[in-house]
């Protein structure tokens, strides 16, 4: 063939400009990425196990996880990270050129799948699921000059001014903020104190969860009323507890003489 192709040289000439005429054609309706993609696309699987170790977090989240998402359509590898603070990371890597979209919704079916099987307070705080990339692509400091503002302060200003303006930002996807915590209100208890008083810490938490919570009181005044009513006031309530005494003022158990604990 190339012999044919030497002794011919006007004919491979033609077949080299229609090759190149051809090419052209189709260039104007082709598809062309700027920046083709080289890694593969991930889906990141974030849940809380609040109070719990890594070992634990393993066991009772990461487990159940994996097991559900291994073998998803066009996955490369799962990669897991489990933490002493009750945190959980998934990453599942799909093949390149897989669309990222229908990716996320198969890993959501999957973790849909395993929730039956993940403890009560990490459904209750929830599972998400999100479309991710393997590195940040710009990482921004945020520091105090004077250093009259510490971490944790800090992290809470970006979270409340900066977060919401940066992911509204045309082609960011995700924003993380790394260092510091959230402002909450921590509560020390001692167990020999518990013991003496015949209580256990899932006690303590389930009157936090009662008393600890806004609700509605309604309207005085509301349709159906009597009749000649012209106005409806609504009832406002005291809400979330906010400072060390009200949290304080908690009421734990109430005794048979009529004292509260």
């Amino acid at each position: 063939m190339a012999e044919f192709f030497i002794n011919r040289p006007i004919v491979a000439m033609v077949i080299s400009i229609v090759m190149v005429l051809l090419g052209l054609v189709a260039l104007r309706g082709l598809p062309v990425a700027q920046y083709p993609e080289i890694t593969p696309p991930e889906v990141l699987i974030q849940a809380t196990y609040t109070g719990a170790d890594a070992v634990t977090v393993e066991e009772a989240v990461a487990n159940p996880l994996e097991q559900q998402l291994n073998g998803v359509e066009n996955m490369l590898y799962i990669k897991s990270t489990n933490s002493n603070d009750g945190a959980s990371q998934i990453r599942v890597a799909f093949e390149v050129g897989t669309d990222l979209d229908i990716a996320n919704v198969l890993v959501q079916n999957r973790v849909a799948q395993a929730e039956p099987f993940l403890p009560e307070d990490v459904k209750r705080l929830g599972v998400t699921v999100r479309k991710s990339l393997s590195f940040p692509l710009m990482l921004v400091t945020l520091r105090s000059p004077e250093g009259s503002y510490d971490s944790d302060f800090l992290s809470n200003y970006a979270q409340i001014t900066l977060n919401d303006e940066i992911a509204r930002i045309r082609g960011v996807g995700q924003v993380n903020i790394f260092g510091g915590s959230d402002y909450a209100m921590r509560i020390w208890v001692r167990p020999d104190r518990l013991a003496q008083l015949q209580l256990t810490v899932p006690d303590i938490i389930a009157a936090l969860r009662q008393q600890n919570v806004v609700v509605p009181a309604g309207q005085v005044g509301a349709p159906p009323a009597v009749p000649g009513t012209e106005f409806a006031y609504t009832v406002t309530t005291r809400g979330r507890l906010a400072t060390a005494a009200e949290f304080g003022e908690v009421v734990i158990r109430a005794n048979a003489d009529g004292s509260l604990l």
